[in-house]
């Protein structure tokens, strides 16, 4: 071993080529094998991989990684609900142009993936439900905002009768989901730079709990109930979750919002949205409003 050691010192003297010490560079890795490791990695893991050197740039862009972190309804999305044609898009920026919010139905919807895992999330936004008396200025009103990612709320001064209802057809993925309701009691509104809610019509939500209410196409149905009290702060009420085990048939989803007791007023209340997310989201959820809000 020795000699050999000597022999291969030898011959670096006498000008010849020794491959033995000669070093591999990450550049010298095929960029076929590169991609095949990047395959592994979430999305956001990737892009900063692709900040290597040009082999790992040029190797992150290869169709297969990015069509594996792709909803297995991505090409419904783009051609049915955004009208847009998957024909010559690279997988790459079809997923950077899913991550944004997209809206669809006349602006009353949105819909875009999660960054880290792909999952599909939508919200429906107040003027895409149904709310009895809307068009009743003593008792509703439309109120701009810029806590909305649709800048705008419906806020609720007095009333007997609460009932807000929408619904949803739409081809989701393999899936367990959660729908939430956006609420809060209280009207925002900047004074000096600083927010400021104002309480002055919050009312009634002690005396019974709101009903929230899910139902599926599937038969699948969910009710919860909670006392209101988020004055002031945004919350995501849970209504239920669903599962979704054929991504090729649409799949129908009908919830509400109810307080009905007529015994007593209510007032007060903005309502924002509704959210559908995957059940792996609604932690997430809980622990961080803003993570939804943030446009």
């Amino acid at each position: 071993m020795g000699a050999n050691a000597s022999s291969a010192i030898d011959s670096t003297q006498n000008g010849l080529s020794n491959p033995l010490s000669k070093s591999k560079k990450l550049e010298d890795i095929p960029e076929a094998c590169v991609a095949l490791v990047l395959s592994y990695l979430n999305p956001p893991e990737i892009c900063m991989m692709a900040r290597i050197n040009r082999a790992f740039h040029a190797a992150s862009s290869a169709d297969f990684i990015w069509e594996s972190k792709l909803p297995s309804n991505y090409k419904y999305i783009l051609e049915k609900l955004l009208g847009l044609s998957v024909t010559g898009m690279r997988k790459k920026d079809i997923f950077a142009k899913l991550t944004r919010f997209n809206s669809f139905d006349g602006g009353t919807k949105e819909i875009w993936i999660d960054r880290n895992n792909g999952g599909v999330c939508l919200a429906i936004c107040s003027k895409g439900m149904r709310i009895t008396g809307i068009d009743d200025r003593r008792y509703w009103n439309y109120i701009s905002t810029d806590e909305s990612r649709f800048q705008t709320v419906a806020y609720l001064q007095q009333m007997w009768w609460l009932e807000v209802d929408g619904d949803l057809e739409f081809q989701f993925p393999v899936g367990t989901y959660s729908l939430f309701f956006r609420l809060q009691l209280g009207r925002v509104t900047k004074r000096l730079g600083r927010r400021v809610c104002n309480s002055d019509h919050v009312h009634g939500w002690d005396i019974k709990p709101a009903q929230f209410q899910l139902t599926t196409s599937n038969n699948e149905r969910a009710i919860s109930r909670c006392y209101l009290d988020n004055v002031g702060t945004w919350i995501h009420h849970h209504v239920g979750d669903f599962v979704v085990e054929d991504p090729t048939i649409m799949t129908k989803i009908r919830f509400s919002l109810t307080q009905i007791d007529c015994t007593h007023t209510k007032g007060g209340l903005c309502v924002d949205s509704v959210l559908v997310c995957p059940i792996s989201l609604a932690e997430v959820l809980r622990s961080s409003d803003s993570l939804i809000v943030t446009k």
